[in-house]
């Protein structure tokens, strides 16, 4: 049973509070502006004194740590400081050098001090890359979908050796990056944003979910993360208590009756409402587990429950973001994704600097479209404000948290998650063999590393239709790098 009380904060962070736009108590913290459910003891919920909302509760340090963890595998390989509780943490000394100073060589290699915590550590890319050739040969085989077998028979190595190798590609890619990412984030002062979630194996049914951020319109990627760590946690949970330590490890897959299958309403406007109804189906609507749903706990590494994992992709984001003028988050049709963006943001949301809008649209729907009709639904408890069209066969729906009147027809044309979604199927696409390998289902952590590579060659190297990558759109570069620009 809870103590009453809103779970304590992580220093100034606390994320327990109204998540209701409209409603006086929206991002206050004051414990006297809500009452803790106590009628189920495994759930308690935050009930709003005001507009009786029931946002579900969150274990701020957890939130934290899982941020703290993120930050850390972002960086790893980078050359940055990798203590977790220096402020510098995850900082490449190529964008930050005004956090570090140099400290003299180690062999050939540059060596730097962290000026935050006197930390020191090696610059590992200081050198020429003496497995440039290989490595490029590695990753042609894997573009071309090439198993792992058949890779290590071509190049003569053994799987420990490819692995080894494609941890090290993903760390140099993570490296090159990281330049072009924050001469991006320097020189925008405002921008259209897309979050994007699906099944990291689409056909494993293991539970890891992969979450990525990036540019709306061009599909340049910033940042993804999955709910799932490689290694395994020595404490997990069966059921969640925002009061108890380690409260975002699940503990296993939940044992759920499979016996009814809904029937996938038609129209968009039905699909919209179903999902509501799913939703609400849910213990805690943040948290997609807590519906009956099946899927099969990994056999080496941890689960982290989603929620903990979106709260902190959010705050890894907000301060790459923190002198843009003005920010417009799209994102599928997702509570968890609304909630986390409207916590995170809450002090821009009220000085209008930030705002959060759903995007749905059906397959005939045509990019850039002019809306018809417009027609406007209040749906779901929240009454949520959306915005329903057609052009042609095509549907489109939008719903703007902010509730601004006057700009359904602007978001109707240009709001989009179409070139995030896209990133997320040629990855499926593309390494179809490798990520639906039988043995692979229930060991994900080997695609870890193969993410980090694939963001940087899709933002780097990938063409569309009109023969250019999203750095380009973006003016970051003005060719297409290669494999061999990547492994330099």
């Amino acid at each position: 049973m809870s103590s009453g009380k809103l779970p304590p904060a992580a220093g100034d962070l606390q994320l327990n509070f109204c998540k209701t736009l409209t409603c006086p108590n929206f991002g206050s913290t004051d414990e006297q502006h809500y009452l803790v459910q106590h009628t189920n003891p495994t759930r308690p919920t935050l009930v709003c004194r005001e507009c009786g909302a029931f946002p579900p509760l969150l274990n701020n340090h957890q939130v934290h740590a899982e941020l703290i963890t993120q930050r850390q595998l972002h960086a790893d390989g980078l050359c940055a400081c990798t203590n977790p509780d220096c402020e510098h943490l995850g900082k490449p000394v190529l964008t930050h050098r005004a956090c570090y100073h140099a400290f003299g060589y180690s062999g050939d290699k540059q060596r730097y001090r962290c000026k935050g915590c006197q930390s020191t550590f090696v610059d590992r890319w200081s050198g020429v890359n003496k497995k440039s050739e290989l490595q490029q040969k590695l990753l042609a085989y894997l573009f071309t979908g090439h198993t792992v077998r058949e890779i290590c028979r071509r190049l003569t190595l053994n799987p420990k050796t490819f692995y080894d190798h494609l941890n090290h590609i993903a760390a140099r890619c993570r490296q090159k990056l990281a330049a072009y990412d924050t001469r991006f984030l320097g020189e925008t002062t405002q921008g259209h944003l897309a979050s994007v979630h699906a099944p990291l194996q689409p056909h494993s049914q293991n539970g890891v979910q992969w979450l990525a951020t990036g540019e709306a319109h061009s599909g340049y990627v910033l940042l993804q993360d999955v709910n799932y760590h490689s290694y395994d946690h020595p404490v997990v949970n069966a059921q969640h208590d925002p009061y108890q330590d380690n409260c975002r490890f699940i503990a296993s897959a939940p044992d759920v009756d499979r016996s009814e299958t809904l029937a996938t309403p038609e129209g968009l406007l039905g699909r919209v409402d179903a999902k509501y109804r799913a939703v609400f189906a849910r213990s805690n609507v943040e948290d997609p587990y807590t519906q009956p749903l099946h899927f099969i706990y990994p056999n080496r590494g941890t689960l982290i429950r989603p929620q903990y994992t979106t709260y902190a992709h959010y705050l890894n984001l907000k301060p790459l973001l923190a002198h843009w003028q003005n920010i417009v988050v799209f994102s599928p049709q997702e509570p968890l994704l609304r909630s986390a963006c409207l916590s995170v943001f809450e002090a821009d949301i009220r000085d209008k600097r930030v705002s959060h809008v759903y995007v749905e649209q059906d397959a005939y729907w045509q990019p850039g479209a002019e809306p018809e009709k417009i027609d406007i639904v209040l749906l779901s408890w929240w009454r949520d404000r959306w915005a329903f069209t057609r052009s042609g066969e095509g549907t489109k729906a939008i719903c703007d948290h902010g509730q601004a009147k006057g700009k359904e027809a602007y978001w109707l044309t240009h709001a989009s998650c179409d070139a995030l979604k896209k990133y997320q199927q040629h990855f499926h696409q593309q390494f179809a063999l490798l990520v639906n390998e039988p043995r692979r289902r229930l060991r994900p952590g080997g695609l870890l590393p193969l993410l980090d590579i694939y963001r940087a060659w899709h933002n780097l190297c990938w063409q569309d239709k009109q023969h250019q990558t999203p750095a380009q759109h973006l003016g970051l570069t003005d060719r297409p790098l290669t494999l061999a620009d990547l492994l330099l």
